[in-house]
């Protein structure tokens, strides 16, 4: 018998699923640690550093867990996938040591350079080339170093992605895909090929960069000093790798134009896909490749994030006390509080500079408090509110870059398992929801069978993945929300204003 490995590596955990290839069916799933998140670093204001070495202790400790769960021998894992953390920037000199902590995704320390590079390269220029600005992604991530770090910079031998930095400890080989490149902002979408665009202005040699492999493919084997560590078969393939939003539309089966995947996990995402090379010239959205993009089929993941989503909810849990509070009770508190949250509204922009902001850090903020008529059950709702307006501010944007939102697949985790925020989500934006007993784990997991070879299509992969719920918008609700929506809205437009 056959079975498959995912994994999904996150700023908060990992976790791992474990997939009957024959069946598709989830035999075990895990996650590490448990009941607590990784920690991040956050040496200045606006930092975000994790060490790498932790990422991979929490694989083992998974992995284990999967083994322990399911009884089953691990021996018989055919192929590894992996899903994580997008944009962040792991540092290796010629031996593979790690030179410095990784620079996670919501860490704001490049957005100054990235701007710059918008502007000498040109704007034009660049939304033409990377569909995106250099913002802070992970090449301007790497010229921070350079500039700020330059006795480590002299050490770095490849730069690399959080998942490449784990299958480089399972394979000893270091390596990349079009999709995670263009992750980085280092793909040059007119070219389809390595940006050196980018490279040249941030003066960086491409040997930085690792080898470049197809997304689905054998991307390395593992090592037996790995599968030791893992309980795995040397030999393994792993066999995928994908950005965690580009993976979480896959694990849901997005993958054609017109189609939407929705995640609320610690960021908020709405991810569609297209078949045009679109972007927004604000670059508040942006565009990569997608997962099954090929020359012959053009695929396009069109994103829209929002830093701070469930990690607002677990902020509130832990000013309430965890040892007293659920976060099931923080939904039954919040549905006990009006539609509008009876006049207060709270901007959710409290983890970093936000994209649909223009990488501006406006910080979270609570407007409208009255002392007199609000408690704990207004607080909770406003927030899972707020979340929900500003993932429908986002799509305002992607509407006007052609993305029509008719309806949105989801896995039903996160804040999606909150009864309120999917109503809320349904009929703010109008689009019905459909909630899968998926994620990003069952994805990677999925992924590496199409690319060991043991599905022979897409059809094959997801045979199992079944829709567990719909949520359709609530006409009687839909008025009252847009009220409290608009309210919202004109909250944040002053604080942008005032932030000029």
């Amino acid at each position: 018998m056959a079975y498959l490995l995912g994994y999904d590596i996150g700023s908060s955990s990992i976790k791992a699923t474990l997939l009957d290839a024959a069946t598709g069916a989830v035999v075990a799933s895990a996650t590490s640690p448990q009941n607590t998140e990784l920690a991040i670093a956050a040496p200045q204001p606006g930092w975000a550093e994790q060490d790498p070495a932790t990422w991979w202790e929490h694989v083992k400790l998974a992995t284990a867990a999967i083994k322990a769960k399911s009884g089953v021998d691990l021996l018989e894992v055919a192929a590894i996938g992996l899903s994580y953390q997008m944009h962040g920037l792991v540092v290796v000199d010629r031996q593979q040591r790690v030179l410095r902590p990784a620079i996670i995704w919501c860490d704001s320390r490049a957005v100054g350079i990235g701007d710059k590079a918008f502007a000498a390269i040109g704007p034009e220029t660049c939304l033409q080339h990377l569909l995106n600005s250099p913002g802070n992604f992970t090449a301007s991530k790497l010229r921070w170093i350079r500039e700020n770090e330059p006795e480590i910079f002299s050490r770095v031998d490849k730069a690399m992605l959080p998942g490449e930095y784990v299958a480089m400890r399972m394979t000893g080989l270091i390596r990349t895909t079009p999709s995670g490149l263009s992750e980085g902002i280092w793909w040059d979408f007119l070219e389809q090929a390595p940006a050196r665009l980018v490279l040249d202005h941030y003066r960086l040699d491409p040997e930085l960069l690792p080898e470049v492999v197809p997304l689905f493919s054998n991307q390395g084997e593992l090592t037996a000093a790995a599968a030791a560590e893992l309980g795995l078969k040397p030999g393994a393939v792993v066999a995928y790798r994908a950005g965690d939003q580009p993976n979480n539309a896959f694990s849901l089966n997005v993958l054609n134009p017109g189609e939407v995947a929705a995640t609320a996990g610690t960021s908020g995402v709405v991810y569609g896909v297209g078949d045009q090379p679109n972007y927004d010239p604000q670059s508040r959205v942006n565009t990569f490749v997608h997962v099954n993009h090929s020359a012959a089929a053009a695929r396009y993941g069109i994103l829209l994030c929002l830093n701070g989503t469930a990690i607002l909810n677990r902020w509130l849990r832990d000013l309430l006390d965890p040892a007293a509070i659920s976060y099931k009770q923080m939904d039954q508190l919040a549905a006990g509080a009006p539609v509008g949250s009876a006049g207060m509204s709270i901007l959710p922009y409290g983890n970093g500079a936000e994209r649909t902001l223009q990488n501006r850090e406006i910080g979270a903020a609570i407007h409208g408090l009255n002392f007199n008529i609000h408690d704990r059950r207004h607080v909770l709702r406003a927030a899972q509110e707020g979340i929900v307006f500003a993932l429908n501010y986002g799509l305002e944007i992607m509407g006007r870059m052609g993305v029509g939102v008719k309806a949105v697949k989801a896995g039903h985790a996160n804040m999606f398992l909150s009864p309120l925020f999917g109503e809320a989500f349904a009929s703010v934006t109008g689009a019905q929801v459909k909630l899968y007993n998926t994620d990003g784990s069952q994805g990677a997991a999925r992924g590496a069978g199409v690319g060991a070879g043991l599905y022979r299509n897409f059809d094959e992969a997801f045979a199992g993945l079944q829709s567990i719920k719909v949520i359709e918008p609530d006409p009687a609700l839909q008025p009252a929300y847009q009220e409290a929506y608009q309210r919202w809205r004109a909250i944040l437009d002053q604080q942008l204003h005032k932030n000029q």
